[in-house]
């Protein structure tokens, strides 16, 4: 199965649920579960509408392109990269720390 497939079955049994709790909410009273129950399956519709979106989103976007590896040289770095740099913490060369 696709994740279309997938979706659409998600969203037929979803609205399967919504009218079972239908049913039930006229059987039992509507008290404080049914409600909470009722607003999970809500959720779960938001939800599952964000997540067909954004799938559909990915579709229509072009593939990621992939990056050269940059090779990094062992040889150690030119000194003079370094010349007024402060150590981290530490401040200037010519300075004590506090």
């Amino acid at each position: 199965m696709s994740v279309q497939d997938d979706l659409t079955a998600a969203q037929r049994t979803l609205d399967e649920l919504t009218r079972t709790l239908g049913r039930l909410e006229q059987q039992v009273s509507a008290g404080l579960e049914i409600r909470r129950v009722r607003t999970d399956a809500d959720h779960l519709r938001e939800s599952l509408a964000l997540l067909r979106d954004s799938t559909a989103q990915e579709r229509t976007q072009a593939p990621a392109r992939h990056h050269e590896m940059v090779t990094i040289p062992d040889a150690p770095y030119n000194s003079a990269l370094w010349t007024d740099a402060e150590d981290e913490g530490l401040g200037a060369r010519d300075r004590h720390a506090p």
